[in-house]
């Protein structure tokens, strides 16, 4: 039946293959990627195509045959060299993304088995990574690009069905006839029209016996499939509200999935191929069918424009240039160009373009038969609505050829190059008269700026019969101001910005019409070569670089794997999907799943919560709220209160107030939307951190640090600078959601957690004070995490105390797996930070004070947010001598879901408020931010940070001396001037950082770490720590420690799950000290198991291994130890301002070039290199992996990811849709990674250093090099070079920065006259 009816669920609870990922379910993040195989009826031959499955219907692959990652190869069989490239390439660390990666590799090689290293950027373009930064994914996939292989890249594998269904005239039937294959791979057997054979190898011949109207049906939803046009167009007589869908991306996807939209009947038209035909070249173009891909269209529009003359196809050109950048692969592959047309979604790229083409639509309907509808703003009557009859089908869009004397171009604008929607599209085409610059005839249309398609007509018809040229510039400019209409509230925001854009895309199109007519020998004014730039757009390159480590000594036993690059212990089985996350764990019989009730509110009064209509709801068991709690519903956390259910009060949007119990998913998430919550508004209520500093709403805890004498300081410096800079949060974006499943045990109140958490004994310990029971009854269980980045350390407690107070009341497993849009709500993510400073210098650059406040949006609830703010104020100094720094924190109560931890936990916060210190400084003094940088470094062999910890800045000046060197950055910088002098609308920016970055916790009874080792008889090794695997390598670096201690293979010691049964009290893996504390404590106790052994071995020296474990042994000899490592004490005295916050220091620095287009605010990354002192590395693969992987967060941290709050406190970027992280097109392409040679650090395991959090800061590089770009524009126009710029650098923000004469067209109004429809928070 159609209760569970998208792919992934089938795969996951049906026939139990869990390699295919649930991510986010609106096809925005590629991990539920697999490869559909259909039958081409029309060219006689079978399409391989990857598709997102969660966004496919189960029902609508009748006829076609699926393949998931575990079809492809097994660690128990045979890995495919997709498989195995990927994992020798250190392409998987958390490994969630892998297996989708794997597929969508694995399918462009049947299509195409020597691909190009662009039909491998293609391929991954609907793939997100957030661990590994892409690098490492293209080096192993990039193996495939070159003539001959040796690999047998597609091995033989059996598909068992043998059954086919003979269906009479209408069959309706349920998932129960569906037959599935073994693991190999799982299969729909087809009613095609012929028989066919070889879609995959040896696969069954089966004889098709007739095509039937098919009909399946569910509770709530009906879904018809019929069998050719005339069914269709019945149907849709029948059942005019009906939607009809093919590639299913946008109704029954993501609105009925992720909105709630509820259609209770759909018409599938993917199996009439009347509508289907690819395309029809007439006379005066080509007709497209409507149910062709886009992924088809764009293979058609390359064939045309590679085939037929250049001036026919410019209109092709156009089309290619946005269908290139227009979602991912996958989503390619299953929208079609008829559903992204009557979508009319206004930030849909194809519209703006076909409107201006001048293309026609041939709809269709039983009673009135076939007409031709013009594509232009008429046929959009509003959002998401057209001028299409109730009872009309869409059958062709006929797209014309170019005529000579026209010209046509197409423009975009979105958070990310590609993989996003657009902010504003537009298409163009103007046409001449013969010969001359006399504009017969214009077209412009825009998207994003309207509800609907928006036609610039009144500018069009003014502009027509004029000159192409400086005059009708300015004209239209003025006109094109006037017409384009954006209230200052429209939905969307980005007013000014969306505006400026509408002005800038047409500027192009002029100067590329004008470059063009010019080529044609027309006489028209010469465009200025450095304008000339601005008429390419970026290109997007698929990352490479060079890494370079220290090798191990030639004394070291080769044996021993220590220092060596050695693979992720886990990599194989994440590449074949086999590798066990917590949803992946088969269902238990009975098992309930919980959904959360939360606050639709941001402060107000709960006047009553009525569960009774959800309460009658098929399948629903029970409603929990804070009533049910049976022990502490109300906890302490850093002194403040946190409440598990909403009692009385809610003070955020997204506070948990209740939570249902049912049987299925999908029917727990229908019930938690009818519990009706009654409130009575309270005030006050506010969001942003400025709100917050005039309620003077702070927590209580306020820090202070300070060295120096402030007062005289300021009164003998040169010069004084008072400025503040404001950074964005950042959501984790954790592949995996946040969840775990509960299970009762039925005996003394036992309970079992299989839980994602990286802090598994708080989450025993948070259970045990709600339930009211002793920990010692309840054990947490975490193999491994698909991500967490410091998300995972406490919100998971809360989520795992509703879902046992669940299984105790059901006496049931239960489930909770947090949808994305829900993860992102509730849980939220990086705080928020403003610092403010005044600085004191002297002309030649050096600071001789600085008092910098810092606050930070901390949310509803204190959370963490004390001990972020205090790493902040630890990190403030980075690596500059300042002899007089005074840094205070003050946390913010706002009415938000409380911030938490994140990678770098207040690091990179505290430093870049720093960094931004020295570049106005350098630009206040007029010196290079490098010269700067330099004058005030730590340079004594022994200095004090600010809270008066001893270091050395060594390795630190090391690193950026030898990052400036291998980066080229002084020949670089000459060039980069050169550039921005021969380019108006093009600039670019370098910038390099040093980085001090200190690991462990500043609370010393964190930094401890434990391990249990056991030798079994047949020489067999056992570790279990109490660490988090989470894609860091922590169980690697383990393995390889052991290993290096008891002289035995890796592949001879297995790593257990974390276990509190095991490893009580952990510590939580976290502050980039994981690997330290867990890799101390596993070398004491190999060590001490040896010392055991070492009598044995010395009398019998020729013994093995395991005849040294199995004979002779002391009768007190036991086998097993398990040890404590207790780090060195850590604290700050923060009244004395003194006190050692941490172990040690992590030093880096890192060189970053940007290049920015003016008009648009558009950025590439080209290049950046990147040099770490990691001491001595234990795993240099695994720590460039690390340094990557967090530059790459560091990305989106300080340019792409922005969190937009409406002004009533909703999160309204609540999944990929909305939030975009960096993809592949955002890293530069040559991304450079050197170790530190000869480095120690006499501090730490082998004397390794921590690295997970510190390259994170390194990626402000690419801010401050766009705001050098963005100076470098300024200066032309006679602009400051001083000016105010956020983070993260957004197109937007750096659009509107480079001001010039479109900027001024778009004024900013005046602040309270409107509504803003986002607030920065």
């Amino acid at each position: 039946m159609l209760r569970q009816n998208h792919l992934h669920v089938s795969l996951l609870y049906i026939v139990l293959l869990t390699g295919t990922k649930y991510g986010c379910g609106g096809g925005g993040c590629g991990a539920c990627t697999v490869m559909v195989s259909r039958y081409d009826q029309i060219h006689n031959r079978v399409l391989h195509y990857t598709v997102n499955a969660c966004l496919q219907p189960i029902c609508t692959l009748h006829g076609a045959a699926v393949v998931t990652v575990e079809g492809i190869g097994s660690t128990k069989t045979k890995l495919h060299p997709v498989q195995e490239r990927i994992a020798k390439a250190h392409g998987s660390q958390c490994g969630f993304c892998t297996p989708g990666m794997v597929m969508s590799m694995y399918t462009l090689l049947r299509n195409k088995p020597h691909p190009t290293m662009e039909d491998i950027r293609e391929a991954l373009g609907g793939n997100l990574c957030r661990c590994t930064g892409y690098r490492p994914i293209i080096d192993g996939f990039k193996t495939f690009c070159v003539v001959s292989n040796a690999f047998n890249l597609f091995p033989k594998a059996s598909c068992l069905i043998q059954s086919t269904f003979l269906l009479t005239k209408m069959h309706v039937f349920s998932f129960d006839y569906f037959e599935t294959c073994s693991v190999k791979c799982m299969c729909y057997i087809s009613l095609g029209i012929r028989e066919w054979r070889g879609m995959l190898p040896e696969w069954p011949e089966w004889r098709i016996r007739g095509k039937v109207l098919l009909c399946f049906q569910g509770d709530r939803l009906k879904l018809i499939s019929p069998v050719d046009l005339t069914n269709l167009l019945e149907l849709k007589t029948e059942y005019s509200e009906a939607p009809v869908v093919v590639g299913n991306t946008t109704i029954a996807g993501p609105n009925m999935q992720l909105k709630g939209v509820h259609h209770p009947l759909i018409i599938y038209a993917g199996r009439l191929f009347v509508i289907y035909l690819l395309c029809v070249h007439v006379h005066a173009g080509v007709s497209m069918g409507a149910v062709c891909t886009l992924s088809s269209l764009k293979e058609e529009m390359e064939r045309a424009v590679r085939e037929m003359e250049a001036e026919r196809t410019r209109g092709y050109q156009a089309l290619l240039q946005t269908l290139r950048c227009l979602a991912g692969k996958q989503i390619r592959n299953m929208a079609t160009i008829g559903g992204n047309i009557l979508s009319a979604n206004p930030k849909y790229d194809l519209n703006s373009v076909l409107a201006a083409l001048d293309c026609t639509l041939q709809v269709m309907s039983k009673e009135n038969g076939t007409r031709t509808i013009t594509l232009n703003e008429e046929l959009f009557t509003g959002f998401g609505k057209t001028a299409l009859r109730p009872d009309e089908v869409l059958l062709s869009i006929d797209i014309p050829y170019s005529k000579p004397w026209e010209f046509v171009s197409a423009f975009r604008q979105a958070q990310r190059r590609e993989f996003a929607f657009s902010i504003v599209n537009a298409g163009m085409k103007v046409v001449f008269r013969e010969g001359t610059n006399i504009v017969e005839s214009l077209n412009i249309y825009y998207g994003g700026v309207g509800a609907t398609l928006v036609k610039i007509g009144r500018t069009c018809q003014k502009l027509v019969g004029r000159s192409w040229g400086e005059e009708l510039l300015a004209d239209a400019c003025c006109l094109l101001e006037e017409e384009v209409e954006l209230s200052d509230s429209a939905h969307g925001g980005k007013v000014e910005y969306r505006k400026t854009l509408t002005t800038s895309f047409f500027f192009k199109f002029y100067m590329q019409v004008l470059q063009e007519l010019r080529e044609r020998d027309v006489n028209v004014c010469l465009l200025p070569l450095e304008y000339l730039s601005a008429l390419k757009p970026f290109k997007n390159e698929v990352p490479q670089g060079h890494h370079s480590f220290q090798l191990v000594s030639n004394a070291q036993s080769s044996q021993d794997p220590v220092g060596h690059p050695m693979m992720h212990q886990a990599a194989f089985h994440q590449a074949t999907g086999e590798a066990q996350y917590y949803d992946d764990i088969p269902p238990v019989q009975g098992e309930l799943f919980v959904f959360m009730v939360t606050s639709t509110r941001a402060h107000a009064k709960i006047i009553n919560i009525d569960p009774s209509e959800a309460l009658g709801m098929t399948g629903v068991v029970t409603f929990l709220s804070a009533g049910d709690v049976p022990g502490q519903n109300r906890r302490m956390l850093f002194n403040n209160p946190e409440e598990l259910f909403a009692e009385e009060e809610v003070s955020c949007v997204g506070q948990i107030i209740g939570a249902v119990v049912a049987e299925s998913r999908e029917q727990a998430r229908r019930a938690a939307q009818r519990v009706k919550v009654t409130y009575q508004d309270l005030l006050p209520v506010f969001f942003t951190i400025e709100e917050a500093i005039q309620h003077q709403s702070f927590f209580d805890l306020k820090r202070k640090l300070e060295r120096g004498d402030m007062d005289k300081a300021f009164e003998t410096v040169d010069q004084i600078l008072e400025d503040e800079i404001y950074l964005g949060g950042q959501e984790h974006f954790y592949m995996e959601t946040q969840g775990l499943i509960a299970v009762p045990k039925g005996e003394n109140g036992e309970l079992e957690l299989f839980v994602a958490s990286q802090h598994s004994a708080y989450t025993q310990e948070v259970v045990g004070i709600t339930l009211g029971i002793d920990s010692n009854k309840i054990t947490c269980h975490v193999r491994r995490l698909g991500g967490a980045f410091g998300g995972k350390v406490m919100k998971i407690a809360s989520l795992s105390a509703i879902t046992a107070i669940a299984a105790v009341k059901t006496g049931r497993a239960v489930r909770c797996v947090l949808e994305r849009g829900d993860d992102m709500l509730i849980t939220s993510g990086r705080h928020p930070f403003l610092g403010k400073y005044k600085v004191g210098y002297n002309n030649d650059g050096t600071i001789m004070a600085a008092d910098i406040t810092y606050y930070s949006n901390g949310g509803c609830t204190l959370n963490e947010s004390s001990v972020i703010m205090e790493k902040a104020l630890l990190h403030m100094d980075n690596g500059y001598r300042i002899p007089n720094l005074r840094g205070r924190g003050l946390v913010c109560k706002t009415y938000l879901p409380s911030y938490t931890a994140f990678r770098g936990f207040g690091g990179p916060q505290g430093l870049m408020v720093m960094e931004s210190v020295l570049h106005e400084v350098a630009v206040k003094c007029g010196l290079p931010p490098q010269k700067v940088r330099e004058i005030n470094m730590y340079r004594e062999e022994e200095c004090y940070t600010h809270h008066k910890q001893l270091f050395s800045p060594r390795n630190m000046l090391r690193c950026w001396d030898e990052c400036l060197d291998k980066a080229g950055y002084h020949d670089r910088l000459q060039a980069i001037q050169q550039f921005n002098t021969s380019n108006r609308w093009k600039k670019r920016g370098i910038s390099a950082v040093p980085m001090k970055f200190g690991v462990g916790f500043s609370k010393g009874f964190y930094n401890q770490g434990a391990a249990l080792v056991n030798i079994y008889k047949d020489g067999s090794v056992l570790v279990a720590h109490g660490g988090t695997e989470m894609g860091q390598g922590i169980n690697t670096k383990a393995l390889q420690i052991a290993s290096r201690i008891l002289k035995v293979p890796m592949s001879s010691i297995h790593i257990k799950e974390t276990c509190t049964g095991n490893i009580p009290n952990a510590a939580p893996s976290a502050a980039s000290f994981g690997t330290d504390a867990v890799g101390m404590a596993v070398k004491d106790a190999c060590e001490k198991l040896m010392g055991r052994l070492k009598p044995v071995m010395e009398n019998h020296p020729k013994y093995t291994w395991q005849q040294w474990v199995i004979n002779k042994h002391p009768p007190d000899y036991n086998k097993l130890n398990i040890m404590m490592f207790l780090g060195p004490h850590t604290g700050v005295d923060w009244e004395n301002s003194e006190g050692p916050a941490y172990y040690y220091f992590t030093f880096g620095a890192c060189c970053s070039e940007v290049e920015i287009d003016c008009l648009t605010g558009d950025h590439k990354n080209l290049r950046t290199d990147i040099v770490m002192d990691v001491g001595r590395s234990l795993n240099p693969a695994l720590d460039i992996g690390q340094i990557e992987g967090g530059f790459v967060q560091g990305i989106g941290l300080y340019t792409i990811e922005e969190l937009q709050f409406s002004p009533e406190g909703v999160l309204m970027t609540r999944g990929p849709s909305q939030y975009k992280i960096p993809a592949l097109c955002d890293i530069p392409p040559q991304l450079n990674v050197h170790l530190l040679a000869n480095a120690q650090n006499p501090h730490a395991i082998y004397s390794s250093k921590g690295i997970g959090e510190p390259p994170v800061f390194l990626a402000s590089t690419i801010f401050f090099a766009i705001k050098e770009a963005v100076a470098a524009a300024r200066r032309e126009r006679g602009l400051g070079d001083s000016f105010p710029l956020s983070s993260p650098a957004t197109s937007e923000r750096i659009r509107m920065a480079c001001e010039d004469q479109f900027t001024e067209m778009a004024p900013s109004p005046k602040k309270g006259t409107f509504k803003p429809w986002s607030i920065n928070i």
